[in-house]
């Protein structure tokens, strides 16, 4: 199986890349492709659709078939990471000049979309990284990227996004993990919860609060530090067992007088926020994009079911109640798909895409737990049983309504930006 960079580099899109790195933090084919053509197109490009198709093959046949095992045993799954690495299906964002190709948000979509096909939760574990990475990309300087991002192609190596803690979840202002200059470094007390990739990430971003005074506005009260995993003081917390995707890692981790040089800090001192916050438009579409994956894999089974079940002498897909039911499961994946590409679209044109992307990730992560839902009740009891897939599809769903911001804040967010833009006119 040709890796993804083979591919590329047998077409043009790498260089086209590295020719508009300048203009956007990483550009993508999409981007190429819009210096050529004018309105709206829906097509992919070739290089897009051969990734896509790799991915697909990929997450098919060696994703697929161990997905029910990795979810009974809750292995992390460093085998198929390892692989994907390989294939560069890991960490696509990574820009050309540090190694990486440089692909923009909507190509890491469609790679999303694919894994989270066979599962979700292997999806998210190759997914997270992008996060914990994406305040580099944004934010890092020359000597940061080459040292972090750069490790990152060299190896089969996990990074974290290490922002939510048992007080502040949504409530990003009640976090009280505290940074302290002393001279060229500084010293971080703290703890961290619910980190994806948390127990196996080699390095963090880390958000820190170095502004003491409590009226200090968020905006200016934390900062971002890259913090190395095996950071003297720092201890991984056990792995969380959770409802869904539970093959992923998730868990806390402590910090005790741990050091970090200025080096490490992103931006500045009291930029965290921004930071922290503004990877959310680049990653919240993919994430829409895992829940879409997941939403077509629910229609499909179900699809699949209800064209072999009989019931009263005939497919229960000919009853009018089970085919609604596809209908609706139909009609929300591909709004969601819609959706998330016009997110990605934005934010790759180098727009500011916090609306399209809460609405993307929103839409998508309810749309996910209805199509998981209705594809467990068209099984009937089998939907109930672990011997089908359903069951797994509703555990592993529900997630995608919690992080990276719950479904009420991104309402919260889409509401925020709707009536700014009303009361600036310009609806």
């Amino acid at each position: 199986m040709a890796s993804l960079r083979q591919l590329l580099q047998a077409g043009s899109l790498v260089r086209s890349c590295a020719r508009l790195q300048s203009t956007v933090p990483y550009p993508s084919a999409t981007k190429a492709a819009a210096s050529v053509k004018s309105g709206i197109c829906f097509d992919l490009t070739d290089e897009q659709k051969e990734m896509q198709q790799l991915a697909r093959k990929f997450a098919r046949e060696e994703i697929l078939p161990k997905a029910a095992e990795h979810d009974r045993t809750m292995e992390y799954p460093w085998e198929i990471i390892k692989q994907s690495w390989e294939l560069g299906l890991m960490n696509p964002h990574i820009p050309v000049d540090v190694g990486g190709m440089g692909l923009g948000t909507f190509d890491g979509c469609l790679i999303t979309e694919e894994i989270a096909y066979a599962c979700s939760g292997i999806q998210t574990a190759m997914e997270a990284n992008n996060l914990g990475q994406m305040p580099v990309i944004l934010a890092g300087n020359a000597d940061q990227k080459k040292k972090y991002l750069g490790r990152l192609t060299e190896e089969p190596l996990i990074c974290a996004y290490g922002v939510t803690e048992p007080g502040a979840g949504s409530d990003v202002s009640g976090i009280r993990t505290r940074a302290e200059r002393k001279g060229d470094e500084y010293v971080i007390n703290g703890q961290k919860m619910w980190i994806t990739n948390g127990g196996v990430a080699s390095w963090y971003f880390l958000l820190a609060r170095t502004n003491s005074d409590p009226n200090c506005p968020s905006s200016k009260a934390f900062t971002g530090f890259i913090v190395d995993g095996d950071s003297p003081g720092l201890t991984k917390g056990r792995k969380e067992i959770n409802m869904g995707q539970r093959c992923a890692n998730t868990s806390g981790f402590t910090l005790e007088d741990v050091v970090v040089p200025k080096e490490n800090v992103l931006l500045g001192e009291g930029e965290g926020f921004k930071i922290a916050m503004g990877a959310f438009d680049h990653t919240r579409p993919p994430v829409a994009a895992g829940a879409v994956g997941l939403s077509q894999r629910a229609l499909d089974e179900a699809t699949k079911y209800s064209l072999e079940r009989k019931t009263f002498g005939t497919q229960i897909a000919n009853h009018q109640a089970i085919s609604f039911m596809l209908a609706e499961m139909a009609m929300e994946t591909e709004l969601g798909r819609l959706a998330w590409m016009r997110a990605a679209w934005e934010v790759d044109q180098g727009r500011r895409n916090t609306y399209f992307a809460s609405i993307a990730k929103g839409f998508a992560g309810d749309a996910a737990n209805r199509a998981a839902a209705n594809a467990v009740q068209i099984f009937g009891g089998n939907g109930f049983n672990t011997e089908y897939p359903v069951e797994k599809l509703m555990r592993d769903a529900k997630i995608y309504q919690i992080y990276e911001g719950t479904a009420q804040i991104q309402r919260l967010i889409i509401a925020r930006e709707h009536l700014s833009r009303a009361k600036m006119g310009l609806l």
